[in-house]
């Protein structure tokens, strides 16, 4: 988000949680686990991905894809809807997946619907945790998220994506014991070997001069950083709380869009911040 207000530009909101008059809701649901943020509240759900329709239990996400819409719907309309303010549409923000992100974001939008949202906006993964990070976007960054299921490897420019490599490996197969740690290591580090073949300017080698930003729940397990260091000849540059950046960083900006004049009087709608 960028650019200047206007000097004579007005806005009926003020930061939460002073601005009682709305709420916004920040989601980063993830294949393992679901998070949300509530406006004025702070992380309020951080639970399992799981439904319950019938006698056993569903997975309505499944290595990064939503395989069950009706049933995201479902959850979020059980975590979230009681704790509401009654009589408001609130503003959300969701974090997505950077690769098959088209996809993803229709089927969240479909099932926050439960939610009945007057402004729904989405964030890329990468750039939520760097912003929790309080990285400095103007330059380039290289964001590694080693989650349940899903690795994603992201080169960031001025805060937008410009390259992205993904791989079906996460922590849940190392609990499984069908995946060892320097396996997750090597697939990070040939996704990033990838990008230095493939990319024709100085982005790649300017982002990992920087260190690569590791976060994700795999950041939290130290022999998959112990092998990280081994592969990359320096350790990663470890997000606070990992497992929670993106969520934390979606919910700061939920916080900036909430207070930019532009929303002061939005009609429900969506939008991407890229």
């Amino acid at each position: 988000m960028t650019g200047a207000p206007h000097p004579h530009a007005t806005t009926s909101h003020r930061p939460w949680p002073v601005c009682r008059g709305c709420c916004g809701i920040a989601l980063d649901m993830g294949s393992a686990r679901t998070r949300a943020w509530l406006a004025g509240k702070g992380v309020v759900v951080d639970v399992p991905t799981v439904t319950f329709p019938g006698a056993g239990a569903v997975y309505p996400i499944q290595r990064g894809t939503i395989v069950d819409t009706p049933g995201c719907a479902r959850m979020l309309q059980r975590l979230l809807a009681d704790r509401l303010p009654r009589s408001t549409r609130p503003m959300v923000i969701f974090t997505a997946p950077v690769l098959d992100g088209l996809a993803y974001r229709t089927e969240v939008r479909t099932a926050v619907e439960v939610l009945r949202p007057r402004c729904v906006l989405t964030v890329p993964s990468a750039r939520a945790i760097a912003v929790a990070a309080g990285a400095d976007l103007s330059r380039a960054l290289m964001v590694v998220d080693i989650g349940a299921h899903v690795t994603e490897v992201v080169l960031l420019d001025d805060g937008a994506v410009a390259d992205a490599h993904r791989t079906a490996l996460g922590t849940d197969d190392l609990d499984e014991s069908t995946i060892t740690a320097e396996q997750i290591a090597e697939a990070v580090a040939s996704m990033l070997t990838s990008m230095l073949h493939q990319d024709r300017t100085s982005l790649t080698v300017d982002a990992l001069r920087r260190r690569i930003l590791l976060a994700g729940g795999g950041a939290l397990r130290p022999e998959i950083t112990h092998h990280l260091t081994g592969r990359l000849h320096e350790p990663p540059r470890v997000v606070p709380a990992p497992h929670t950046a993106a969520v934390r960083g979606a919910a700061r900006l939920l916080q900036a869009a909430h207070t930019h004049p532009s929303t002061a009087h939005r009609s429900p709608s969506t939008a991407s911040l890229r």
